[in-house]
């Protein structure tokens, strides 16, 4: 790869331990073989863009594979845009668990942390 596109390219997205190993564990329970999570943004939401948690079993020519003990995360290069040095984490918690996206670029996000504007 050229420096040009090097300099072109997104900053990586970080998978925690504990959002691969939940991740791994949710697959493992439901015998999902070959299935990865894929995190996308699209617009909409009550801030701008909001973050899409589905699973899958196709990679695409525009995706990139991010694989971390036994988990894989698919993300498309337009959400990865986005996304570029976000922390993808899975948090317990008094109120409840969840998936969460500590994303540097967000200059505001709703309450639920689920939408996000830049």
């Amino acid at each position: 790869m050229s420096d040009a596109a090097l300099a072109d390219a997104p900053t990586p997205v970080l998978v925690t331990e504990s959002a691969a190993k939940r991740i791994a564990f949710i697959l493992s329970q439901e015998d999902q073989k070959g299935m990865k999570l894929r995190i996308s943004v699209s617009g909409g939401g009550c801030s701008g863009f909001q973050y899409g948690f589905t699973f899958d079993d196709t990679k695409n020519d525009d995706d990139i594979l991010i694989e971390k003990d036994g988990a894989a995360v698919l993300i498309d290069t337009t959400s990865l845009e986005l996304l570029g040095g976000s922390q993808i984490d899975y948090v317990e918690d008094m109120i409840g668990a969840s998936f969460q996206i500590k994303n540097p670029q967000a200059k505001s996000s709703c309450g639920c942390g689920n939408s996000f504007s830049v």
